[in-house]
């Protein structure tokens, strides 16, 4: 019988799926570069044909376009701008003060947002996005000269060609470009075989993805949380996540607040809700270990990114030393980080995100790293078409979820005619090419194209 996600993520620290890896785990993960890199590209030829008039053979990439759009929208005005606690908030000149939802109607807001379009010499252009600035800046900088006239369907030669053209590749911005890339260059293939992206996957597994609600952004006053937390239950959302507001800069009364965030979430919503509690680096090893035994009572499903991503040691310790699973990893930048982790015993749950880790490529490669010590892996919801296609595509077993920011995603997809769409905590697997990503010129105030400085 298939274990349910619950049971993976409260093994006793003594089961089969919680103890450290044993030899044959050991052997097993020396091979899971080797096992993943297989894993996505099965039978291109075989099982799928190119359109008509674009023969097998090379699709040569003919140009590397960074497009910015601009634009405006209307949304409410003086509400849902609470911050997560961070690092900095040991600062007391660094720290916010205490947040109030104020709502004062409706106001015009300008957005701006940045698609990767890679054209090829057989007519087929890749689109991808929106992207971060920064990562934008690398792929105009250090990389479009080099994808100039290669192979757009050879994605395993060029990821591993990218990932070894600059010794700073292995995380940070030049990961988060190589990912963009990837990401795009998949666009393209499944745009020469006229399939969705997960298909070139081998799915799809299902014919919906469930989400969790990410409430990022959301007020924690106590009646806004019980108002947001039953609205969220309507919807058909079975996985909240909140954001801690607090750390140890905010001494005794803030860790009382967020444990009392726990206890009004758990006594609104009842024992049928599974919560999630997002620290974003902002905690260390002690204070982490106090909130967790002072809120164990109320069975979070996991305490995510506790302290800083590089302290393996002390996400290892923590999750010896509570019963609540620890979850990380949206600041992963590959699959070797990802085996270290997991090696250690340091992780319940793992949380790359594909626009960051290094595209679609590499989060399956860390989707069969994972699957080999039993964790399941939920994407960092910072975008959804690469997570979305890549969930769809493998066992529920291994990418049994996905990540939706309420409120980032309703207008992080302003520009495009087709955004995806979430339906009672499900989002339907999108049907035309590729990612099937079309922008709206009736959105487009202004556009214009990045280039080196």
């Amino acid at each position: 019988m298939r274990r349910s996600l619950h049971s993976l993520l409260h093994a006793p620290k003594n089961s089969p799926s919680s103890i450290l890896p044993n030899r044959r785990h050991f052997l097993l993960g020396a091979t899971a570069a080797t096992l993943a890199a297989a894993s996505h590209t099965r039978l291109f030829a075989a099982a799928f044909a190119p359109l008509p008039g674009h023969p097998e053979g090379i699709l040569k990439i003919q140009s590397v376009e960074l497009l910015e759009l601009h634009g405006r929208y209307t949304d409410e005005a003086g509400v849902n701008h609470q911050q997560q606690v961070n690092p900095l908030d040991v600062y007391d000149d660094l720290r916010p003060t205490p947040y109030t939802d104020k709502p004062s109607g409706s106001k015009e807001f300008q957005t701006s947002a940045i698609y990767l379009r890679i054209r090829t010499a057989g007519g087929i252009d890749g689109l991808y996005g929106p992207l971060e600035k920064s990562a934008a800046t690398v792929v105009e900088e250090e990389i479009k000269p080099f994808l100039m006239g290669k192979d757009a369907l050879a994605g395993e030669a060029l990821w591993d060609q990218m990932y070894r053209s600059n010794r700073h590749s292995r995380d940070g911005f030049f990961m988060m470009a190589i990912s963009a890339v990837d990401n795009t260059l998949w666009d393209i293939r499944g745009k020469y075989y006229n399939v969705p992206v997960y298909r070139l996957l081998g799915g799809p597994t299902r014919s919906s993805v469930e989400m969790y609600a990410s409430c990022l952004g959301f007020s924690l006053e106590p009646e806004a949380v019980r108002t947001r937390a039953l609205a969220n239950k309507a919807a058909g959302f079975r996985y909240q996540k909140w954001f801690m507001g607090y750390g140890p800069g905010s001494g005794p009364e803030g860790m009382a607040k967020n444990v009392e965030l726990v206890r009004i979430l758990r006594e609104t919503l009842g024992d049928d809700t599974e919560l999630m509690f997002d620290a974003y680096s902002g905690w260390d090893q002690d204070y982490a270990l106090d909130w967790a035994h002072r809120v164990e009572k109320y069975r979070p499903h996991w305490m995510e990114e506790v302290t800083h991503p590089e302290k393996i040691e002390a996400f290892a310790f923590i999750r010896r030393s509570t019963t609540i699973p620890i979850a990380s990893g949206e600041h992963f930048y590959g699959r070797w980080e990802v085996e270290r982790y997991l090696q250690a015993g340091a992780l319940s749950v793992v949380q790359a995100d594909p626009e960051w880790c290094g595209g679609i490529s590499e989060l399956l490669r860390i989707g069969t790293v994972a699957s080999l010590h039993d964790v399941p892996v939920i994407p960092h919801g910072h975008s959804l078409h690469a997570a979305l296609h890549a969930i769809s595509s493998q066992s529920p077993m291994t990418f049994p979820l996905g990540e939706y920011l309420i409120l980032k995603m309703r207008h992080y997809y302003h520009f495009e005619a087709h955004p995806l769409l979430l339906e009672k905590a499900h989002i339907t697997l999108p049907t035309g090419p590729g990612f099937n990503i079309q922008l709206d010129p009736a959105k487009i105030e202004s556009q214009t194209i990045l280039k080196s400085t």
